[in-house]
């Protein structure tokens, strides 16, 4: 199989930066896993028989070496753990007090999210920060496209219940 290596460097990085960095929520640890999966991909290339997308092959590369490495217990601290998040250092908010419902906002999300179980959990990160498909998130966890879009939904209900019972309280 013949490959034009550099060329799909540049087509599939973004959407596997974006995919780790939804697992990671840290650009540093996004960037390193990424380019180690495109060095695998490129060491394993010969293995690739086309059974899935190769976003999803890269994805698949992409999360076996996040969980090696959190297996191994090199999780590095997301920048947002540890201060302001990259947002914030970037550009100041125009209304302190729309910056701080906004954030509150995201982080009951998150507090939500975190306590899903999974699938759940990893379905709806993957499709909304990491801006998967429902095929690809199917391939990813060899099931099918309808599957993922069943599983996204149910989260969504789940958060959004949840969300809904925590306003109330």
């Amino acid at each position: 199989m013949k490959v034009d290596f550099e060329e799909l460097y540049d087509r599939f990085f973004r959407d596997v930066y974006l995919f780790v960095l939804s697992m990671s929520r840290d650009p540093h640890t996004a960037e390193e896993i990424t380019q180690e999966t495109f060095f695998r991909a490129l060491k394993d290339i010969r293995h690739f028989k086309g059974g899935c997308s190769v976003t999803s092959w890269l994805c698949q590369i992409a999360k076996n070496l996040y969980m090696d490495q959190l297996r191994r217990g090199k999780r590095l601290v997301p920048q947002e753990a540890a201060g302001e998040s990259l947002a914030e250092r970037q550009m100041p908010a125009p209304d302190v007090s729309e910056a701080c419902i906004q954030k509150e906002e995201a982080l009951s999300i998150y507090r939500v999210l975190h306590c899903l179980d999974e699938p759940y959990k990893e379905v709806f990160t993957l499709r909304t920060l990491g801006e998967l498909s429902f095929r690809e998130i199917g391939d990813i966890f060899g099931k099918q496209e309808n599957w993922a879009r069943v599983t996204y939904y149910r989260a969504r209900m789940k958060i959004i219940k949840e969300l809904s019972q925590d306003s109330l309280q």
